[in-house]
């Protein structure tokens, strides 16, 4: 960061990207969906500590809202996620860029799961690791900034500024157009963070609307790397601050994606339980290693229900052997 006296501007999101991928030598995005009913084996023999921790946070946050505390079960899910959370990034971890925690994996365990979720993150950083936030936000411009605030800034209130979640980036559903995704890009920027567009999805039902074709021919997903495109040119070089969520299932989409978004970061969801190849994704790191991210979950998660042994030792391994098809193709 600069000094007391530097009056140089803070690093925007593509050239901290640039840094980190470069210093970890890593381009995989660990992508951290827990499932209270589908954790590594006995998670309930570690999380005595935590559990205690996060009941402490729990009561103290309800009684200060003069609200009642979250229930027991809820608490216990939570800590439960979290000692899961904890060990994947501590295994998966070293092989990876970043993480991509989603955010309703958290949310459905109510203020319970909002902490184990700052915790997580908490934890990621300390790791050095970078933390893209899945939440896929878009609203009307005020709500907007709402969602901006809440991921990456500080609230204003007349008790003082309320400190927002503090990822490094956050995905954006573009649906709602221009209006609102400004709000989002300009909060991020402002905090050094980046924004990540929908594109064109991973998901089978992304040809549904994606791949529509407007008047002019070109389908819909055109029109909206454009728009990610016009977002990012208010950084002068290097990587873009708003990147596109461009799935790894659909890679024949990657080069002409490539000429409409010439030094957009593209997130690349679906490699592993989706289907998407590591191999087929040249086209998404011709600016540079940076210009891709490869994110798997489940891959990584449950690899060890492939492959046995520790959960840990395999999830490792499966980033590890990601992180060294997509080093080997930039």
């Amino acid at each position: 960061m600069p000094g007391a006296g530097d009056s140089s501007p803070a690093p925007g999101f593509g050239e901290r990207l640039a840094a980190a991928v470069a210093a970890r030598e890593s381009q995989i995005v660990l992508g951290i969906d827990p499932d209270p009913a589908r954790l590594w084996p006995d998670p309930h023999e570690a999380t005595g500590e935590q559990r205690e921790r996060l009941a402490v946070a729990l009561v103290g946050t309800a009684d200060a809202a003069r609200a009642p505390s979250p229930a027991p079960a809820a608490a216990e899910a939570a800590a439960a996620v979290l000692v899961h959370c904890r060990a994947l990034i501590d295994g998966a971890g070293p092989a990876c860029v970043a993480v991509k925690p989603q955010l309703a994996c958290f949310e459905r365990l109510g203020s319970a799961g909002w902490l184990a979720l700052e915790a997580t993150c908490a934890h990621a950083r300390a790791a050095g690791l970078l933390v893209l936030a899945d939440g896929k936000r878009g609203d009307v411009p005020v709500t907007a900034l709402a969602y901006a605030q809440g991921l990456v800034g500080s609230t204003p209130s007349p008790f003082g500024a309320v400190a927002g979640l503090d990822v490094d980036a956050y995905t954006a559903n573009p649906l709602l157009g221009r209006d609102a995704l400004v709000p989002l890009v300009e909060g991020a920027r402002a905090a050094g963070a980046g924004v990540f567009v929908l594109v064109r999805t991973s998901n089978p039902g992304a040809a549904d609307l994606l791949d529509l074709p407007l008047a002019g021919g070109e389908p819909l997903w055109e029109r909206l790397a454009a728009l990610a495109r016009e977002l990012g040119e208010g950084v002068p070089d290097g990587l873009a601050d708003v990147g596109a969520v461009t799935g790894a299932t659909a890679p024949e989409h990657l080069a002409r994606m490539r000429e409409l978004m010439p030094r957009t970061p593209f997130l690349l969801p679906g490699v592993g339980a989706q289907g998407g190849d590591v191999g087929a994704l040249a086209p998404a790191f011709a600016p540079g290693r940076a210009a891709g991210l490869v994110t798997a979950s489940r891959s990584i998660a449950n690899a060890y229900d492939q492959h046995g042994g520790d959960p840990a030792d395999a999830a490792r391994a499966e980033a590890e052997r990601l992180r060294g098809l997509a080093w080997d193709l930039a």
